[in-house]
């Protein structure tokens, strides 16, 4: 069964941010994940309000934490570490 990878960021430094894009971006392509939303439009209706939204589409829930926990992806997290606040979950589609 699918899952999402749901990212709540507020980007504190966008340079090192964009440096984590970069890589990240080929990580989640590289584990089956594909883009449903990056950044765009939002109605913030409860909870923190950060301003970058992604959401992201994985062959299951098990290939999102692997790409997670992947070396490339770790690479990429370590320039969003400090360049951002995040939140991340994956959840089952169904």
């Amino acid at each position: 069964m699918s899952a999402l990878w749901i990212a709540n960021v507020e980007v504190l430094d966008a340079e090192a941010y964009g440096k984590y894009a970069k890589i990240a971006t080929e990580a989640i392509a590289a584990h089956g994940g594909e883009f449903l939303a990056r950044g765009g439009r939002y109605v913030q209706l409860e909870g923190r309000d950060r301003a970058r939204n992604v959401v992201a589409r994985f062959p299951s829930v098990e290939a999102a934490v692997e790409c997670y926990n992947s070396p490339r992806y770790q690479e990429a997290l370590s320039h969003a570490k400090g360049a951002s606040n995040r939140d991340l979950v994956v959840v089952e589609e169904g």
